[in-house]
């Protein structure tokens, strides 16, 4: 067995990348029969054949109303009264005794509710399927309410459910059209069958939703929920480290490009409102993306620009915004000698 094994067995474990587990162990195996162990051969692959039977992956899901949609791996940097939260769900789905398996994720676009159930759904190993709402949603009298029945005929009656996560991706797209004054009872009909549902579903199933309009639900519908998750809970300080976060991570695939941590976090409180992490990623994506190559810290200004909403940079108003002459020489390319004239010009005029 090589070290190279080794060190990719144990990415691959750490990256819950179970497919490419089985393929390296296989490999492993194969090397050991070479060698004459057949014996050891034969019992790495009885297990990762045993392993192959369980993981969600070698399960395709092909419905009507539920789409099979990837996890995520990258960068989520959350406050930790969120973070908290979602650990208490993981723990939740280990205590399958107490049937727990229903949660509301709400707050504002850009919280990372999406992002969260993606990174739930790989932390789990589970599969995630999500809702089709446009194959849900129907013109035709009581047809919505009869697809809202069939999603649920197909969670309850789905094989290996114990391995899935079922998103309702901003289920507000059903529950709140009741509002419509125009088709009142359709969506009545629409809300009342999904309460129901929600009352009789498999208690193996773990259901997430997630909704950007949670004052005007239900409480009906809210009470059908084991936990609501506030995702309206970043304080600046949280912005200013998930947009570091985010930052670093975007950056690594840019050599050329300039690292000014301080002065990236400068532009951000200096901002009259931090975005919420989705828009501020980005934002930070087109800032670097539209920089020219030749000018490593251009995405910085661009940023600036954005987040201030200015459309050119102000030598007076960034030095009352405190940014220092060395910080002014960075955003506006100029050298900090002729920042430094140019501001005591502006102060003789």
């Amino acid at each position: 067995m090589k070290k190279r094994d080794i060190v990719d067995l144990i990415r691959a474990h750490y990256d819950h990348d179970d497919s490419q587990f089985r393929l390296i162990a296989q490999r492993v195996a194969g090397e050991f029969e070479q060698q004459g162990d057949q014996q050891l051969a034969s019992y790495i692959m009885m297990q990762t054949s045993e392993v192959n039977s369980f993981v969600p992956q070698s399960v395709t899901y092909d419905t009507k109303f539920l789409t099979q949609i990837g996890t995520d791996d990258s960068p989520l940097p959350l406050p930790n009264v969120i973070a908290n939260d979602l650990k208490g769900i993981i723990n939740a789905v280990s205590h399958q005794q107490l049937g727990l398996g229903r949660f509301l994720f709400q707050g504002a676009p850009g919280t990372g509710k999406t992002a969260s159930v993606k990174q739930l759904a790989r932390i789990l190993d589970r599969t995630l399927l999500m809702v089709d709402f446009n194959q849900v949603i129907d013109s035709k009298l009581g047809q919505t309410a009869k697809n809202i029945a069939a999603v649920f005929k197909e969670i309850n009656q789905m094989p290996n459910l114990s391995r899935v996560v079922i998103l309702f991706d901003e289920i507000d797209a059903l529950a709140l059209d009741r509002l419509d004054v125009h088709d009142v009872r359709e969506m009545g009909r629409a809300t009342s069958s999904i309460l129901k549902e929600l009352d009789n579903v498999n208690p193996e199933a773990l259901i997430i939703a997630t909704t950007n309009l949670y004052d005007q639900l239900d409480v009906a519908f809210k009470r059908r929920f084991d936990k609501v998750v506030d995702f309206n809970r970043y304080q600046t300080e949280d912005l200013v480290a998930a947009g570091e976060v985010m930052l670093n991570a975007n950056l690594a695939a840019f050599k050329s490009a300039g690292h000014d941590i301080k002065l990236f976090r400068k532009i951000l409180t200096v901002a009259p409102k931090i975005p919420n992490p989705g828009e501020l990623r980005n934002s930070i994506k087109v800032a670097i993306g539209f920089s020219d190559p030749q000018k490593p810290y251009e995405y910085l200004a661009l940023l600036y620009k954005d987040l201030m909403g200015v459309g050119d940079l102000k030598l007076t108003e960034l030095r009352d915004q405190g940014f220092t002459i060395r910080e002014i020489g960075i955003l506006t390319g100029m050298s900090k000698s002729t920042v430094a004239r140019e501001l005591k010009g502006a102060e003789t005029e």
